[in-house]
This record gives structure tokens, C-alpha cells and sequence, in this order.
């Protein structure tokens, strides 16, 4: 089993960062991307990064492109989301996941893809 648990949420302004962390333990030898999800009330889980994590390869949808940075530190065995320039439309529960079995060069942002799940930390941005 693998083990997720996020931090870094809170409550900003239009314009400013946050940057969230998820913590991963347990048995991660197969796993081998990552992705935070986030989710408002009444909308769809959105994928909003992805990190393929035997390689360098990332991916950010146009929502959040330019704005939003996936990360990865070994040592501590921690994947982290760097959000600038956040807007009241990024306000969400953001969740992270770890995958198993991704190919580098193949972009997963499905959730019913990915096995593991944290239970998340929420963003809101007011204007």
C-alpha cells in the first residue's frame, strides 16, 4: 500500500502563491508518476499536473499552465505543487496521486488511473 497525505492549503488572495506538499510512504517501488487533482463543489475532479517520476517529463492542462509547477524531492520523499498567480476559479479541495505502471512520454491525468489517493488540502482564492 502507498500512503498519501497533503499540506500547504489555506486562504489567499487573487495574485498570490501557496505551494502544497504530499508526503509518500509505504511500498512505492511500482509507482512511478504523480498528478494532483483538485475538485470545487459541483464540478469534475480536473487533473492539474503530472509528473512522471523515473524521468522529468510533466504536464499542465491550459487551465493552469504557466501558473503551476509539479515537483519532486527524493530524499524526502515528496511531491510538491508550486502555484503562482492563483485566481477565485483555482479555489478547490487539490488532491494527490500516485500512479503505477506509466510510460514516460504518455501523459495520465484520468483518475480512475491512478490507485492511490491522499485526501487532500483546500485552496481558496478570493478576488
Amino acid at each position: 500500500q502507498v500512503q498519501l497525505m497533503e499540506s500547504g492549503g489555506g486562504s489567499v488572495q487573487t495574485g498570490e502563491s501557496l505551494r502544497l506538499s504530499c508526503a509518500v510512504s509505504g511500498s512505492t517501488d511500482r509507482t512511478n508518476c504523480m498528478a494532483w487533482f483538485r475538485q470545487a463543489p459541483g464540478k469534475e475532479r480536473e487533473g492539474v499536473a503530472y509528473l512522471y517520476t523515473d524521468g522529468t517529463n510533466t504536464y499542465y492542462p491550459a487551465s493552469v499552465k504557466g501558473r503551476f509547477t509539479i515537483s519532486q524531492d527524493h530524499a524526502k520523499a515528496t511531491i510538491y505543487l508550486q502555484m503562482n498567480a492563483l485566481k477565485p476559479e483555482d479555489t478547490a479541495l487539490y488532491t494527490c496521486a500516485a500512479g503505477v505502471g506509466c510510460s514516460d512520454g504518455v501523459i495520465r491525468l484520468h483518475p480512475p488511473s491512478y490507485p492511490y489517493w491522499g485526501r487532500g488540502t483546500q485552496v481558496t482564492v478570493s478576488s
